[in-house]
């Protein structure tokens, strides 16, 4: 059984195959944790001790004991009201204004399957080795119950936790903070790892040692943002690739997020993310709930690379939905960096024509379709065709482009509205926006408010007005600002509208999928300012940064491979002087990064040479042949660019037999050293066989000792090999 109870010391046991978690519920009905790390048998109640800590609170109940306190004693729920002093994940306002609560054990459920969320996205399974585990804590002044689920997903040793909060009682509750997981450690050496970044270079890997201060990332966006991502890791301070403890954490929810780290004075270490605080005060009603969004939480002893297979697997396999979750991605040529907003319906279908004469499966018109908008400045929310600009309908466009033998893709963004625009000369109070004050622009444009049910609606038919015009396979979409008026025209409590603004998007997603279940939906804002596996859930695949440099790319994907499957990651080939940094890269080199996932061009083709339409098709073929490895295999890191003058990254077969090795040194220097490539992950005692030039390798000797790339000849060089198993 994944999920195990001892009713004599109310130890709670989860499972994973590689795996064990084990919490208790004590004597005074508190739950403690216990225990998180590689699989074992027994129970481990002995790791807590007891000492009268001096200043440290005691509950009540304890008397006179004062070597009993919840300010150093291992948490599963810490809440505020019970003398823990450290962060809690737990503060509710009763309506007398007091900050207090005191949640004791009440029982427990262990139901087969795993649970889901009303309103959110979650993991899901279908194995009939997962289990869910409901604790329930109460809390008998306020009348509260919190439900506390525990989703054990067996094979990918992952274990997800949320929470529902019920208010039982008589009088409103009011959530002043609310986090989905937590995890104390009673002692170790760690470092915590996150991913910071901006606009056109996100996820940026950063890495640093735990010590006496509280470290706190998140974001006050209202999405999950550019800035920072919603996954951590706490890895011991030895742990690297292939060797060490590690722990991730990753919030299922693309709205605002706070992760905290903090060492306390024990030397005792509590990590936790959840729901931001910042313009967030929920009040619950009597006999309404609220719930917390998904954590998704695994555990790995043998290194990073193993801790990120067993996010991809549960990513591809247990978030992602529908007709396109393990499918190959058509390669597509979107129109953007091509033409921005100067394009005519004759210079679009003459673009079309020459994607596939390069084998392009895909076109897909960006911005500037719709009426008014040659600027970014106007016409959001008025989503009519242009058919001046298009030189007739969109459905003749998209009817022309189908019959040369290509799918066709459409740009949107549905979420936003222009003040330069019909929708809002007709509804400003749609937008959020606070009266009696101007707004707060981004990029020109306003936010719809999405917590509003006419507002949803509305969006939710005019992209089917847009999607019944024709044969449309593929929708970006886009969204490009964070939220700062946070001013609902119809909330009756405005610390309410940002988690249910996210609720709505939900909503209107969950509506589209169900209307059009075979469309490719990719997200996007302004790149990865939304990039999380709430997101993940709806859109299969995520435009990584609208960043297209080969060389920041390749730092971008390195930070993304950490909690997720490079197959949910979309990148494209640009021309250069690349528009966003005026780099220069040779074309194989932005090929072989855009290859590591979701593959797709970005360029006018009848501006190429021959040679570089020669090559496209080239990697074109390339990427046909080695799709199913891309998107199914096991990824593994090979080096940390951030540190060595070489970014490597590698392929696996679930098998183990083919192997893809992609290896791009960044600088060019006078008599430069060799650079080797160590492989990882390939079949103990076996020998491959490099394809490109019939070399046979022991596989021992490849994962220990490595091969030497070629000397290079300029900057930005960038190499592929495939290696078999005989």
């Amino acid at each position: 059984m994944a999920v195990e109870y001892d009713n004599t010391t109310r130890i709670f046991t989860l499972h994973t195959r590689n795996s064990t978690y084990q919490m208790q519920a004590d004597s005074f009905g508190y739950l403690l944790h216990l225990y998180y790390g590689r699989r074992t048998k027994g129970l481990t109640d002995w790791a807590l001790t007891f000492s009268d800590r001096g200043f440290a609170c005691n509950p009540y109940d304890a008397g006179k004991d004062r070597t009993y306190s919840l300010d150093y004693l291992p948490q599963e729920f810490p809440f505020q009201g019970n003398g823990d002093f450290r962060s809690p994940m737990l503060i509710v306002r009763d309506e007398n204004g007091t900050y207090d609560c005191d949640l004791r054990f009440k029982g427990y459920e262990i139901v087969n399957g795993k649970y889901s969320l009303s309103g959110l996205p979650a993991s899901y399974s279908e194995s009939d080795d997962d289990q869910t585990l409901k604790i329930f804590l109460e809390d008998e002044r306020l009348k509260i119950r919190i439900t506390l689920l525990y989703g054990v997903l067996y094979e990918n040793d992952v274990i997800t936790r949320s929470a529902i909060l019920r208010n039982e009682g008589q009088e409103t509750i009011t959530i002043e903070k609310f986090q989905s997981a937590c995890l104390d450690f009673t002692h170790g050496h760690f470092d915590l790892i996150t991913f910071h970044g901006r606009h056109t270079l996100e996820m940026q890997f950063d890495r640093q040692e735990m010590n006496h201060v509280s470290h706190v990332i998140g974001s006050r966006r209202g999405t999950s943002s550019h800035q920072y991502n919603p996954f951590v890791i706490l890895a011991d301070h030895s742990a690297t690739e292939s060797h060490g403890r590690c722990w991730g954490m990753q919030f299922v929810y693309s709205g605002g997020f706070k992760a905290e780290a903090e060492l306390d004075q024990y030397f005792q270490t509590r990590i936790q993310i959840g729901l931001a605080e910042e313009k967030f005060s929920y009040p619950v009603e009597p006999g309404e709930e609220f719930i917390a969004p998904e954590v998704i939480m695994s555990f790995s002893n043998e290194g990073l690379n193993h801790l990120s297979h067993n996010f991809h697997k549960c990513i591809r396999n247990n978030i992602c939905r529908g007709y396109w979750k393990n499918k190959p991605r058509p390669v597509l040529l979107n129109s953007w960096e091509a033409s921005y907003f100067n394009f005519t319906g004759e210079s679009i279908l003459s673009m079309a024509r020459y994607a596939k004469s390069l084998n392009i499966d895909m076109f897909v018109l960006d911005d500037g379709w719709f009426i008014n908008r040659s600027h970014d400045d106007r016409a959001l929310g008025d989503w009519i065709p242009d058919e001046k600009k298009l030189g007739g309908t969109l459905s003749s466009l998209i009817r022309k482009i189908n019959s040369m033998g290509l799918k066709f893709g459409l740009w949107i963004e549905p979420e936003m509205i222009s003040e330069n625009s019909n929708l809002y000369r007709q509804h400003s109070d749609w937008a959020l926006s606070i009266p009696g004050k101007p707004p707060v622009r981004g990029r020109d444009q306003l936010v719809l408010d999405m917590s509003r049910k006419e507002v949803r609606d509305y969006v939710f038919d005019s992209i089917c007005n847009i999607m019944n015009q024709g044969s449309i396979e593929y929708l970006k979409w886009d969204y490009n600002r964070s939220i700062s008026d946070v001013f609902s025209h119809t909330a009756d409590n405005q610390g309410k509208v940002l988690y249910d603004y996210i609720l709505g998007l939900y909503e209107v997603l969950e509506r589209i999928i169900e209307r059009y279940p075979n469309v490719l939906i990719e997200g996007c804002s302004g790149g990865g300012g939304r990039f999380d596996s709430g997101m993940l859930y709806y859109t299969p695949q995520i435009w990584a940064s609208d960043n297209t440099d080969a060389i920041d790319r390749a730092y971008i994907h390195y930070g993304i491979s950490f909690g997720y499957p490079m197959s949910v990651s979309a990148a494209h080939v640009s021309v250069c002087p690349n528009h966003q940094t005026g780099r220069i890269t040779p074309f194989r080199t932005r090929g072989t990064v855009s290859m590591t996932g979701a593959f797709g061009y970005e360029l006018n083709p009848e501006k190429l040479s021959e040679d570089e339409k020669t090559e496209i098709r080239e990697q074109i073929r390339a990427y046909k042949k080695d799709e199913y490895t891309i998107i199914n295999g096991m990824y593994y890191r090979l080096s940390n660019p951030h540190t060595e003058n070489l970014c490597a990254w590698e392929y696996v077969s679930e098998d183990g037999e083919n192997v893809i090795v992609n290896a791009l040194i960044h600088e060019s220097h006078g008599n430069s050293p060799v650079y080797y490539v160590t492989l990882q992950g390939l079949t103990e005692g076996a020998f491959y066989i490099q394809e490109e030039n019939g070399k046979v390798y022991p596989a021992n000797a490849l994962m220990d000792l490595g091969f030497p790339l070629p000397k290079q000849s300029g900057d930005y060089e960038a190499y592929t090999y495939h290696f078999r198993r005989m």
